[in-house]
């Protein structure tokens, strides 16, 4: 059978669907690139604001309209939280639910097939996908009760792979050729804790770096509470990606408070002190919610100013959506569109700002950067782009094809974009 693949959302999701590939690859059947050439689709859904359930719909119905005849399957968190609606758009053949997702394949397949590692990964080899970086699936679902998120709803309590088993991946991916393993997850930094290991993170990346041979890790959202000076200690190790995503959601007490956040500027402030005290060169990027219920012009200034503080390499800006189910969704003093728009173009130029004093510093310094694909070319060569380990993307202009390795160049301008590089000698 021919297979298409196509996700939305977060890096969870990507990382689910590579291991979806994986397995359709081991039960013998071939990943396609288009869903022209598919018998099925697996659409891997998203819910995390009105957007994106609108964004996951669009996307069922354009590949409908690209083959007729190509069965769909929907998974994700939309296709968990509305079943019934999915269930009747155009081509969607099967529903599944996120607590079925790791038993996809077998369900699409119609049988009871399991899967062993070790083959599974030694297939998935870096040209497959055309990645140079893997998604690595650590953990799911979330015990936190923040009032605005839907993704307890949707993903169910926090749970935890077994460490030998995320061990043998990485393993297996670094043996195929992969040069970064990123390790993702609904609350990743909760790691371990419903086995009983509150440290289990830690524990988990100092196995990783001590025991496996993936030159780079890189580790995903991380909530600012499960943060220790102790667990910053492991960037020590120069394999550990110096960049942080620490969502903050707002930066004003009051609204962090009816969010159900679990942090404050104080302690925000001062994990990012010992973060760039720790790590140099550290990129902190983060998410910022505009427009949060009862969000007045006060608190959104208190907010802006805060992250003004900080001084973000970047900011992701989600306009607050009520997602039924939510405690935010029944608060009143809900906020106007034109508002949220308008709080959101601010933070959007803030965010801009502070990318390009970012790139700016590492102009005329050497760097390491991880070329991951091809952008064109030019009469003086192929213009390979990649990312540096804290998180900046680079430009290069060469006569040879750059892709899955890592290489030394030196920064010579920085732009909107990231860094443009040359090579050394």
């Amino acid at each position: 059978m021919k297979i298409y693949l196509e996700t939305t959302g977060c890096r969870l999701n990507q990382s689910e669907v590579e291991t979806i590939a994986r397995q359709f690859q081991q039960a013998g059947h071939l990943i396609v690139r288009s869903a022209e050439e598919a018998d099925a689709c697996v659409v891997n859904t998203c819910a995390v604001t009105s957007e994106a359930t609108r964004s996951s719909r669009n996307m069922i119905r354009r590949l409908n309209r690209e083959n007729p005849a190509m069965e769909i399957v929907a998974t994700g968190c939309y296709a968990h939280l509305s079943p019934e609606i999915v269930s009747k758009l155009p081509g969607v053949g099967q529903v599944i639910n996120n607590l079925d997702k790791d038993r996809l394949v077998p369900l699409v397949l119609h049988t009871a097939e399991t899967f062993e590692q070790e083959p599974l990964e030694r297939e998935f080899l870096p040209g497959a996908s055309g990645r140079t970086r893997a998604f690595v699936k650590a953990q799911d679902g979330c015990n936190n009760r923040c009032t605005f998120c839907v993704t307890t709803i949707a993903r169910g309590p926090g749970r935890s792979r077994a460490a030998a088993e995320i061990l043998r991946e990485i393993q297996m991916l670094a043996e195929s050729g992969y040069q970064e393993a990123v390790l993702t997850g609904v609350h990743l930094g909760s790691y371990g804790h419903d086995q009983g290991d509150h440290e289990g993170l830690y524990h988990l990346v100092r196995r990783i770096l001590d025991s496996t041979d993936i030159p780079r890790v890189r580790l995903s959202s991380l909530e600012p509470w499960d943060i220790t000076p102790e667990f910053l200690e492991l960037w020590d190790n120069r394999r550990l990606c110096r960049h942080l995503h620490l969502p903050l959601q707002s930066g004003c007490d009051a609204t962090l408070k009816r969010m159900a956040r679990r942090t404050s500027q104080k302690t925000f402030r001062h994990l990012i002190e010992t973060g760039r005290a720790l790590i140099p060169d550290l990129a902190i990027s983060t998410d910022m919610i505009v427009g949060f219920p009862g969000e007045t012009d006060e608190e959104f200034e208190t907010s802006y100013e805060f992250a003004r503080e900080i001084d973000f390499m970047k900011i992701h800006v989600f306009r607050y959506s009520a997602r039924a189910g939510t405690a935010a969704a029944r608060m009143q003093m809900q906020i106007g569109e034109d508002v949220k728009k308008e709080r959101s173009a601010r933070l959007l130029a803030l965010s801009d700002e502070g990318a390009r004093q970012f790139y700016q510093r590492f102009v005329g310094q050497e760097m390491d950067v991880l070329w991951e694909q091809i952008a064109g070319a030019t009469p003086d060569g192929f213009h390979n782009t990649g990312l540096t380990d804290n998180y900046i993307r680079a430009d290069l202009i060469s006569p040879a094809v750059m892709t899955n390795t890592i290489t030394t160049v030196r920064m010579v301008e920085a732009t909107e974009r990231g860094l443009v590089a040359v090579t050394q000698g």
